[in-house]
Order: structure tokens, then C-alpha cells, then sequence
């Protein structure tokens, strides 16, 4: 997902996301750690997500203390 399509969301719903993306990132580990994992690169990319929206989190949360 892109950056700029997370500002637009709130801070609940980033949360939200934020948790999914860290269950999904687990189930990914398990399956890498048994030898299942089909698509390797996807761990790479969930990783980046999960950066992504605790960036965007950071964000809110400056402005909302810098107003």
C-alpha cells in the first residue's frame, strides 16, 4: 500500500491495519520457519507495510501534538 493512501485514514483504522499486518507477518515466519512459505518476497513487502504505517503514525501523532 502506498503512503499517501494511508494519511487519508485515521488513526483507528491504521491501527487496525497495523495489526493485521503484524499476525500476517507471524504466519509468514511459522511457514518459513517449516519450510511451507510459497512466496518468499512477501515477507519483504509485509515488513515494508508495517514500517510504512507506523510512519504515518508517527506523523499523526506529531501533528497532533505540535496544534
Amino acid at each position: 500500500m502506498n503512503a499517501q493512501d494511508m494519511r487519508v485514514k485515521s488513526e483507528a483504522e491504521l491501527r487496525q491495519q497495523l495489526t493485521g499486518l503484524l499476525h500476517e507477518q507471524f504466519n509468514m515466519r511459522m511457514q518459513k520457519g517449516s519450510g511451507q512459505m510459497v512466496t518468499p518476497h512477501d515477507l519483504r513487502r509485509v515488513r515494508r507495510d508495517i514500517a510504512r504505517v507506523r510512519t504515518v503514525l508517527n506523523e499523526k501523532s506529531r501533528e497532533g501534538k505540535a496544534a
